[in-house]
């Protein structure tokens, strides 16, 4: 019992320690996640002297947090936002793993003696990005880039996990039966086309179900996040028993869930956030603990320089490849390939080959784990720097702004907002709030009272309101703190503005002739973004058309555009160097080279 007791005091003091680094991440800008590998590691066996060796309880432990991760990250991942980062993110997280996989296998092969399917066994670990890493960064991080990008990276780095287990279990079974990766090629195909299929059936399954048991069953508020989070890691264990891929599925079924109406969803949110940094912590730390760090220094110097060339060149190479057919901007290609964090999901892969009992099971470990922390340390430190660097980070379009939605029991039309007045708010400034809206409370220094008595709201005023569904966004302008203007907005948005009703063929005529098609001279100058993109045009959504830009400066709660910005020049790339063009730019160059070479 006094085991026990030990067990607990200790593993309880190392969340909590994990917990607190955040304040130091927050204060000094270190990767966090980086953080909890490292005092795991120091309280390890070669640090504090925790002996903990047991891989199989590290890999389901780690698998169960990894899927509520993915959940969580499904849940908050908008039906908008994956539909226009769906077909190039998918691309990624399936060819693009594959491509990582054999360019980093070809170099682990020269620089660790490995066969080549030993090679490409170690590239599969590592190929893809971790969902934690990446969802913390761009969520938390405080990095406001176009939510296309943001949209692709989020959507990737949730797909990819299954190819990349999918690749390293399936090569561990070859390497294990000595059977060779010929005889074995139909059958690996066909249980991939399982995997996957089971996971995106039974996800959509299993999301569908979530949300019935959600609506029709009367759960208690508090049991309510539990349920859901109980019935997601059920949709997991049952979708991976039966040979589908549980990550998947569980990915799904947290798009789906997150993208319908249930209550108490507010109340599922805060504790959806609440377990995945309980996982986030508890999985790389048990992953650090299971790290031995005195054997690192026999394969340092191999194991960085692969993860320099995991970084800078496969990475790079295999994003540029799948995302040369999608109109993504040298830059936007460029940052989507530097945020390719490795993580937790990589350290986790390498115990499959341990479990496997191949040869070098303990070095396929100990080369991931310095490949991760080399990753979070150059990747995880630079990611908003790279960003700010290559001019992604688009100024913000409301200021600082404090909210709060609450839920209404049963299935009330109408939303409860609490907002807190902060200082330089338009509704301080003396906007009126729009009738629409029904203002029902306000807090003062404590005091509860009517709206209609408050007076003048002041600063610091908590006001709960009433409105219809799909108004929020109105209010947040009124409510939200003064936009701090930078002297680079207007390079990004454009020197002027031209109206979005106005048609193609004014823009052909002053910045033409043949700017565009005779379909798209009929169009308006929104439609024709709209067409451009493909999906309906956001915050800063830009499109080069010949020598212009179009840029989105605004647009309305129901996500018309109300305003575009023209820049006269295309943004600058960042190297003249001709990497990251997209298809189209690269034929654009080819022409142009042979006509230069005709005159």
């Amino acid at each position: 019992m006094d085991t026990f007791y030990i067990v607990t005091l200790a593993s309880m003091s190392l969340i909590l320690i994990a917990a607190f680094s955040s304040l130091l991440a927050e204060r000094f800008g270190a990767p966090l996640l980086l953080l909890f590998l490292l005092i795991g590691l120091m309280a390890g066996v070669d640090g504090l002297g925790i002996d903990f060796s047991n891989n199989s309880a590290a890999f389901m432990l780690g698998s169960i947090a990894l899927a509520i991760i993915l959940f969580d990250s499904g849940y908050g991942t908008s039906f908008h936002s994956f539909r226009q980062a769906a077909v190039p993110a998918l691309t990624l997280a399936t060819l693009g793993v594959f491509l990582t996989a054999v360019l980093f296998g070809v170099a682990a092969s020269f620089l660790l003696g490995f066969s080549w399917l030993e090679g490409l066994l170690l590239g599969s670990i590592v190929a893809s990005t971790d969902a934690a890493a990446v969802f913390f960064l761009l969520r938390t991080g405080g990095i406001n880039i176009r939510d296309k990008v943001r949209s692709t990276l989020e959507v990737e780095s949730g797909t990819n996990d299954p190819m990349a287990i999918f690749l390293t279990a399936a090569l561990v079974g070859v390497i294990a039966s000595g059977d060779g990766l010929e005889s074995a090629g139909l059958d690996l195909l066909l249980l991939f086309v399982k995997q996957i299929g089971l996971g995106l059936v039974l996800g959509l399954a299993g999301g569908f179900l979530i949300v019935q048991i959600m609506r029709r069953v009367p759960v208690e508020r508090g049991l309510a996040p539990i349920f859901v989070l109980a019935l997601a890691l059920l949709v997991f264990a049952y979708t991976s028993a039966i040979g589908g891929s549980g990550f998947l599925a569980v990915y799904v079924a947290g798009i789906y869930t997150g993208n319908k109406k249930i209550r108490p969803k507010t109340s599922i949110l805060r504790f959806q956030e609440g377990m995945t940094w309980l996982a986030q912590i508890i999985m790389f730390l048990v992953l650090g603990l299971l790290a031995t760090p005195s054997q690192f220094p026999q394969i340092a110097l191999p194991a960085i320089a692969l993860a320099v060339f995991l970084v800078f060149i496969a990475r790079p190479l295999a994003v540029w490849l799948c995302l040369l057919p999608f109109e993504y901007t040298q830059r936007e290609t460029g940052f989507v390939a530097w945020v390719g964090l490795r993580g937790a999901v990589s350290i986790l892969l390498a115990i499959l080959p341990i479990l496997g009992n191949l040869e070098n099971g303990q070095l396929y470990f100990n080369t991931t784990f310095i490949v991760v922390m080399v990753s979070l340390a150059i990747q995880g430190w630079t990611v908003k720097p790279m960003a700010r660097r290559l001019g992604l980070i688009i100024p913000p379009q409301i200021g600082a702004i404090d909210k709060l939605e609450l839920d209404l029991p049963g299935t009330a039309n109408h939303e409860l907002l609490a907002y807190r007045v902060v200082a330089d708010s338009p509704v301080l400034r003396g906007e009126r709030i729009p009738r629409w809206a029904r203002p029902s409370l306000v807090i003062r220094d404590g005091k509860s009272m009517r709206y209609q008595y408050a007076g003048r709201l002041q600063e610091n005023d908590h006001v709960y309101l009433f409105i219809a569904p799909g108004f929020s966004r109105l209010l947040d302008r009124l409510f939200a703190s003064k936009v701090e203007v930078r002297e680079d907005d207007s390079e990004f948005f454009g020197t002027f503005t031209i109206d979005p009703s106005r048609t193609g063929e004014d823009l052909d005529l002053a910045y033409g002739p043949g700017l565009l098609s005779a379909a798209e001279r009929e169009m308006t100058i929104a439609e024709l973004m709209k067409h451009r993109l493909g999906d309906t045009p956001d915050y800063a959504d830009r499109v080069k058309v010949g020598r212009i830009v179009l840029i989105v400066r605004q647009t309305d709660e129901h996500g018309q555009i109300t305003s575009i910005g023209i820049s006269l020049e295309p943004v600058a790339p960042v190297t003249r160097l001709p990497l990251f063009l997209n298809l189209r730019e690269i034929i654009q160059t080819v022409r142009d080279n042979a006509r230069k070479r005709r005159g």
